[in-house]
């Protein structure tokens, strides 16, 4: 029981995708789910959360106007969209669940294993 990412895939530079972020097998109380990226030889860093029942939505500096996050009406699917993507744009993305609202990881206790995207020509 778990939160599951996927999606991943390569693409082109300048193209558009979308990632989605399961919930059905989650089974655990959540108020937020984050989304998050992992760059190869970087840190995880944070892109986006939003929240379960408003749909209430936070992005860092590098996803504002570019990779807009949203939810299915039932709340079961978390989609992140990618769009205008550089090379650098090339993680592994995470969706995490989070009790309160915050773009801090350390407030996420609950991991999906990540989804690979690839920009490259």
């Amino acid at each position: 029981v778990q939160l599951q990412a996927f999606g991943g895939g390569l693409v082109q530079p300048g193209g558009f995708w979308i990632l989605s972020c399961s919930t059905s097998g989650f089974t655990l109380d959540y108020f937020a789910i984050g989304w998050f990226r992992q760059a190869p030889t970087k840190g995880r860093e944070a892109v986006a959360y939003i929240t379960k029942s408003a749909g209430r939505t936070y992005y860092t500096d590098s996803a504002k106007d570019r990779f807009p996050v949203s939810r299915d009406a039932a709340g079961t699917t978390v989609y992140l969209q990618l769009a205008s993507l550089k090379p650098e744009a090339t993680a592994r993305y995470y969706c995490a669940a989070s009790n309160i609202m915050s773009i801090n990881e350390d407030d996420y206790h609950y991991w999906g294993q990540g989804t690979l995207v690839t920009v490259s020509s």
